[in-house]
């Protein structure tokens, strides 16, 4: 069954949202300079702040500013092989962090059974659709964890920083990271029980409150991502030529 489900704000259909990543990807390995790929993290976060995630873009637009900066610094003050290390370094860092930003807002915009639903007609296996789902739901669970242990050592003057764990690495592992790793052991389990017995691996068809399509904004955002890859070849043949 499907309806007219009321959504607030922003939305995209998560097959959409999947085909963006895919761009995504192909974008970041295309990039031909440092300039293309500070476009595409703006790009990301553009949807991001239509998704009403101001505070995450800003921060990470920032941040990716500041290694761009950090990257040109590198590139023309040291030489030989610390050059080399650092440049080596940066550029993985380079093409994975608009893929990871994006990442990051889709699983917190993507509902479970909104996913399942464009799964099912997409007829995807349910040997990848499963592991997804359970992913979907994973992560703003352990990240809802490591909230409440930070704020739980604070009492105890242990803060998970760098600096506190160079301070005080053994209770840092002991008082964090160990809780963090059984937090995270035990979500797993609960989360991969609690898809089992809502059905997930049912064969027949899935219902959905919520009506899967993809409207005029889907193809908005797919025709904009793919104009940018489309340039940005273009530009990199260019430059190759």
């Amino acid at each position: 069954m499907s309806g007219t489900h009321p959504r607030n704000g922003f939305w995209l259909d998560p097959r959409t949202k999947l085909f963006l990543i895919l761009i995504c990807v192909l974008s970041a390995m295309c990039a031909p300079s440092l300039v293309y790929q500070f476009a595409l993290v703006v790009l990301v976060a553009l949807l991001g702040a239509c998704f009403g995630k101001w505070r995450y873009v800003v921060k990470g637009v920032c941040f990716y500013a500041l290694v761009c900066v950090l990257t040109v610094w590198i590139m023309a003050e040291l030489s030989g092989t610390l050059r080399t290390m650092f440049i080596a370094f940066l550029g993985l860092f380079h093409k994975v962090y608009a893929c990871g930003m994006l990442a990051g807002i889709i699983l917190t915009t993507t509902r479970v059974n909104e996913f399942l639903s464009a799964m099912h007609r997409l007829r995807a296996p349910k040997k990848l659709v499963i592991p997804l789902a359970v992913m979907l739901r994973y992560m703003p669970t352990i990240q809802e964890d490591w909230r409440y242990i930070k704020d739980a050592m604070r009492m105890r003057d242990v803060s998970p920083t760098p600096r506190g764990f160079l301070a005080h690495p053994a209770m840092c592992i002991e008082c964090i990271y160990v809780p963090l790793l059984m937090a995270a052991s035990k979500a797993a389990d609960e989360l991969s029980i609690a898809a089992i017995t809502r059905g997930i691996e049912n064969p027949q068809p899935r219902t959905c409150l919520v009506q899967i399509r993809c409207g005029a904004r889907d193809w908005v955002a797919m025709a904009a991502a793919v104009a940018f890859l489309i340039v940005e070849n273009g530009v990199r043949g260019g430059m190759i030529g």
